[in-house]
This record gives C-alpha cells, structure tokens and sequence, in this order.
C-alpha cells in the first residue's frame, strides 16, 4: 500500500477513535449503556464480516486459539467498552477520550510485569511514572471531595484501559506469534464479543430504546467505523509504517476527542484536565521512545 494511502488511513483511525467518545455520548441519549455496547459489538462484526467475506479471509482454527480470542473479546471489546459508556453517563466525552491516552502506559506497565523479554528501564519507569503523574492531574487529587459521580466515572475510564492492556499483552504472547490473518483475527474478536453481548441482553439490555438520527448515526460511527473499520486500518499501518509509528496514533486520539465534544455538546474542560493530558501524552514519549543507540540497525516489526 502507497504511503499516500496509509497517510490516508492514520487520519481517518484518529478520527474515529477520538470521535467514539463523542458517539457514545449521543447515543446515551437514547439508550442504555449496556445496549450501546450491544449495538456496537452488532455492528462492528457486521462490518467485518463483510470484510473477511469479500477478501476471502480463512478463520482461525483450534480451540485454543479460539479460547484465546474469546479471552480477547472480553477485555479488548466487551468489558472496557461497557465501562466506558457507564463512564460517560456521568463524565464528558472529552475527559473520557483524555483518560484512553493512559493505554500505552499502562499496557506497558502490564508488558513488564508479565512478558519475560520485556525489560523495564530507567527512561521507561520515568515515563510510566510522568503518565500517572499526568494521570493525577486530570483528576484533581487536590479536590477529590469536589464530585464522587465524576471521580466514579474516571475511575470506570481507567479500569477500561487496564482492560486493553491486559488484552494487548495476551495478544502479543499469544496470537502475534501465530501470524494469523488481521481481518480474521479482529471478526473472530469482535464477533464472539458480540455474541456475548446477545448473550447477556436479555438480562442487561433491556428497557426502552428511544432512536432518533443524531443516535442512529452515532451508533452507525461507533459499530461500523470505530469498532470495525478502525481494526483493518490499525492493522493496515502497523504492516506499512511499523508498530512505533502506527501506535503514535494515540497520541491524537484524545485531541480530535476534545475538540469534538466541544465542538458539537458544548463540553468544556477545568483547566488541570488538557494539562495533565500533555502530560499523560509526556509520558507515553519517554516509556515508548528508546535511545538511538540502542536503534541503530534495528528493524522495525510490524505485527
């Protein structure tokens, strides 16, 4: 693919990543939680299905294989998605996007402690350690008495990251080595996360559902684009440019997400909360960045 294309497709990933936070949001306007979290996971696999359909796309085979991405499913999709529009029931969509950028932080913290080859060193630890500084800041350790729902809901906001990084590390030591085909990968994924959350509706879905077109093309943002197609162009990147730079994508995540939820639901941030993102953002540099070096003649991986 010409670099004209992936430049193409790391805009558009930052896009609908940033803009999830705003999706989720409207569609909480009619809906549950838990049923925009069905309706994404419906959606997402839908939209893959006919990725791997028209391409052609071999599933994974074993049990194994399929145990681990049921695993996956549950701590990439389901659950840190359900905690994020828990979240947003009580926190702006742009303060929730600012807490997504503590990922690479935290899936790093994970990558240390449970990845033999993985070894924690000193720019890593302050850079860890400057994230969750940033971290603080966001929430006001200052003033924690100020808002217990708000605190709640930041708090939901970083249990999901933890989730992702504990899905990103069961990923890479356990389905990165087998090379299987992205597409399929990313269906199989999101479709057991879907199935799932069929599973569960009846229990946890029901109420009623009050659709309108802001909801409807948000529930269609969120399923097709930043569940389904966001996988394929990740995946697309990271084959073309690399996994250092392809990750670099959080870095604007949380900006297009602010803007956004300005912008279009009139949020507006406390003045700790952008600065303690540049410092998250800080912080993500130095853990991820490694001395030249330490560079020199190394080959970039892609997954």
């Amino acid at each position: 693919m010409s670099n004209a294309g992936l430049a193409l497709r790391f805009v558009l990933l930052a896009a609908v990543w940033g803009l999830s936070f705003l999706f989720i949001k409207v569609a909480l306007e009619g809906m549950s939680p838990q049923q925009v979290v069905l309706g994404r996971m419906v959606l997402g696999a839908v939209t893959l299905a006919i990725v791997v359909g028209a391409g052609r796309h071999r599933l994974p085979q074993g049990l194994a294989v399929w145990a681990h991405l049921f695993f996956i499913s549950l701590f990439l999709c389901v659950i840190p998605f359900t905690l994020f529009a828990v979240a947003e029931t009580e926190i702006d969509s742009g303060l929730a996007s600012i807490y997504n950028a503590t990922t690479p932080l935290i899936t790093g913290l994970i990558a240390f402690a449970a990845l033999p080859g993985e070894r924690l060193t000193p720019r890593a630890a302050v850079g860890i350690l400057t994230g969750f500084l940033g971290v603080a800041v966001v929430v006001g350790v200052w003033s924690l008495g100020a808002s217990a729902s708000s605190l709640r809901g930041q708090m939901l906001c970083l249990g999901a990251t933890l989730c992702y990084g504990i899905a990103m590390v069961w990923i890479r030591k356990f389905i990165s080595p087998l090379r299987l085909p992205a597409a399929s990968v990313a269906f199989v994924q999101v479709g057991l996360g879907a199935v799932t959350t069929l599973a569960l509706a009846p229990v946890f879905s029901t109420g009623p559902v009050h659709l309108n077109v802001p909801i409807a093309v948000a529930m269609l943002g969120l399923g097709c684009l930043s569940t389904g197609m966001a996988y394929l162009w990740n995946t697309q990147i990271i084959a073309g440019w690399g996994a250092t730079i392809g990750s670099s994508v959080t870095y604007l995540t949380p900006v297009v997400g602010v803007v956004a939820g300005a912008i279009v639901l009139g949020e507006s941030l406390t003045w700790h909360q952008p600065l303690g993102a540049l410092i998250i953002l800080a912080g993500v540099v130095l853990s991820r960045s490694k001395p030249r070096a330490r560079l020199a003649g190394q080959r970039v991986n892609a997954y």
